[in-house]
């Protein structure tokens, strides 16, 4: 069950991110505030819904939502700074973007780098107790899934539109057969025979 917020006396936006873990592509991140009221029977975290309830209720979130941001850092700059600094610069980019300044920000997961001076909470699996989290989770998911689609019609070989860049064995298959291509994170160990990249 989703709580609303976390407290009542500040303005909160939810943060989450989505691609972490990806062989290729962007890591995508988005801030949310939403209103004290706001409730969607549908609304939990991105990976416990189907792609037809997230595409679903993205619009809802983006409707009613305060404020909203996504944003995203590329696989270069990924393999230049790592993913976990990507990561946290892909939220600060998305808390860049919010038209309402929040006062306090509720981060999926266990560590962050500190926002400006507001002050941050991180949850282990937030994205499963917080609504702003969870509303997050879906618009960072949507939106990177929606540019991975994209750019399989360039690289059909990998399978983006199941696997959204993700190790799955079809895509490991591929980058056997096929190599990398400019969109793979060339830090992340995705062949066995694959030179350090740094």
């Amino acid at each position: 069950m989703l709580v609303s917020f976390y407290q009542s006396e500040l303005i909160e936006a939810g943060c989450d991110e989505a691609g972490r873990g990806c062989y290729a592509g962007p890591v995508f991140a988005a801030a949310v505030i939403l209103p004290k009221d706001f409730h969607h029977p549908l609304l939990n975290d991105s990976k416990q819904l189907s792609e037809k309830h997230r595409d679903e209720l993205r619009p809802i979130i983006e409707k009613e939502a305060i404020s909203f941001a996504v944003a995203s850092v590329c696989n270069e700059e990924i393999d230049r700074i790592n993913i976990l600094k990507a990561s946290f610069k892909a939220m600060h980019l998305a808390l860049d973007e919010l038209k309402e300044k929040p006062q306090l920000l509720l981060i999926d997961g266990n560590r962050f780098i500190a926002y400006k001076k507001i002050p941050h909470h991180c949850f282990v699996k937030g994205d499963g107790r917080f609504a702003s989290i969870a509303a997050a989770s879906i618009l960072a998911k949507t939106y990177r899934d929606e540019y991975m689609y994209q750019l399989h019609h360039q690289f059909p070989q990998y399978g983006w539109n199941k696997n959204k860049g993700y190790g799955t064995l079809v895509h490991r298959k591929a980058i056997e057969e096929f190599g990398l291509c400019d969109h793979h994170r060339k830090s992340f160990k995705l062949l066995p025979e694959q030179p350090a990249f740094f």
